[in-house]
């Protein structure tokens, strides 16, 4: 069955189809790296973990582009500020994130270009502008002329009824009701201090949304397939690469345009007055799981709002360990004797995981069947009814399941004190000391050690 995709610009769903069979090219807007992320940021990245990890499992080879924005209004300003230069500002900015997203299971993607990286493809690109007459010049500024873009406006469905012709905005980013000629290039001013390039279009520095179509179109050609983001950068900027892009090229700039809700968080936007403006780490240091994160950020569909909760992490919690333990649960199992069900369920979870996510990666569906197989599978194992081989294909399933989902989690290590107070319970439970035994166990569970006594013997693991 064929993948359909919400297409923001048709407001359709569609079947996919790449403009190059087997491959796909696709695009992500990335940080703008001047302070720590936040849940919120990472709800867009992880929707496009899950997009890229179906691909992939769908048998596509991908390529995707992802760039780091480390130079804009708001990079010069914090590190004007802090009177650092603005490379030395933003690096600890891009470490943090690269951490961020192993620690979420997060894909790397094939590129990361920065944007200060780029300077000369930027400023190529608004010299051919300028030169198609999409683009013109006032006190050492360039703007993009909208006017001279007759579908400006399609992909965010913006009435251009109301635009006052001449009107420019120079700032990265501003509401709908400033839909005017932006900034290309600016003009370097004293506010941006030492940030700046001398370059033919004289000493400035690239406005914000050419950077994206510059990065884009080196890395991924004039025509890719998708071009995702959260729905906040519908409008302006995504609005803004196509014209920028396809008034340069003559060519349609992406086929497939994706973009995630909003988030907020326990019902309210998020903000560090409230409270709410919850950080990676911040959540990881209060004890929470980095994978119940993933699972909180990646089990709502991604073009609904997201309430994340510190409740929903304790019952994503919960569903983790239920996922985890039914592999851990099904290797130890010896096999019994087949009643000739199992197939049929292993193939009937495959179906319903495929063509949920096929259907514009409908999660609440795969998981369903994901879950549901689990209960099934256990059924069997506790009736002795599924065999060795059986077993085995159970474990294979899930495990083909978890390349997209990617929610087993590594216990890590465990210290010598730690397997010596194990040893020690042991022992007490053979010595019919039942007492130390259960304080052991009582001691490791509040520090997050869970032991689990089976045919096979004692078996640890951490609480998630």
């Amino acid at each position: 069955m064929a993948i359909r995709f919400k297409n923001t610009f048709t407001r359709k769903k569609e079947e996919f189809v790449p403009i190059e069979s087997g491959k796909v090219r696709m695009y992500t807007c990335g940080p703008t790296v001047y302070k720590q992320a936040h849940v919120g940021n990472f709800r867009a990245y992880m929707f496009e973990d899950l997009l890229r990890r179906y691909l992939k499992y769908k048998g596509f080879e991908v390529t995707q582009v992802m760039n780091l924005t480390d130079v804009d209004d708001k990079t010069i300003r914090d590190s004007n500020a802090q009177g650092i230069p603005l490379k030395e500002f933003t690096a600890p900015m891009i470490k943090e994130f690269f951490e961020d997203i192993d620690s979420l299971g997060i894909e790397r993607a094939e590129v990361y270009p920065a944007a200060t990286d780029h300077i000369p493809e930027m400023v190529a690109l608004v010299k051919a502008l300028i030169d198609k007459g999409h683009a013109y010049e006032v006190d050492g500024n360039y703007y993009f002329k909208i006017s001279s873009f007759p579908n400006y406006g399609k992909l965010s469905n913006l009435d251009m009824a109301g635009l006052k012709a001449g009107a420019r905005v120079a700032a990265d980013e501003y509401e709908k009701d400033s839909v005017s000629d932006f900034a290309l290039w600016k003009a370097w001013d004293e506010a941006d201090g030492e940030v700046y390039w001398e370059t033919e279009l004289g000493k400035g520095r690239p406005g914000w949304h050419i950077e994206c179509s510059a990065m884009s179109m080196k890395y991924l050609g004039n025509h890719f397939d998708i071009h995702t983001g959260g729905e906040d950068n519908k409008f302006p900027h995504h609005e803004n690469e196509i014209a920028q892009s396809e008034a340069a090229t003559g060519e349609k700039f992406v086929n497939y345009w994706l973009h995630n809700g909003y988030l907020i968080a326990e019902g309210r936007k998020m903000s560090k007055s409230l409270g709410n403006d919850y950080k990676l780490r911040d959540l990881l240091s209060r004890g929470y799981s980095k994978v119940a994160v993933r699972y909180m950020l990646i089990s709502t569909h991604y073009r609904q709002q997201l309430d994340f909760t510190l409740d929903g992490l304790e019952a994503a919690g919960h569903s983790l360990e239920r996922y985890n333990d039914f592999i851990s649960n099904l290797s130890d199992y010896p096999g019994g004797k087949s009643d000739g069900t199992a197939q049929g369920l292993i193939d009937k979870a495959l179906s319903a995981f495929e063509e949920s996510l096929d259907d514009d990666l409908n999660i609440s569906g795969a998981l369903a069947a994901v879950f549901d197989f689990i209960r099934d599978v256990n059924r069997l194992k506790g009736e002795d009814k599924l065999s060795a081989e059986e077993r085995d294909e159970a474990l294979k399933t899930i495990r083909r399941f978890d390349t997209v989902l990617n929610f087993t989690y590594d216990t890590g290590d465990i210290d010598e004190e730690i397997e010596q107070l194990i040893a020690q319970r042991t022992e007490a439970k053979k010595n019919k000391d039942y007492a130390l035994a259960d304080k052991i166990r009582d001691d490791l569970t509040a520090r997050g050690i869970i032991l689990e006594d089976t045919p096979q013997g004692v078996r640890w693991k951490r609480k998630i």
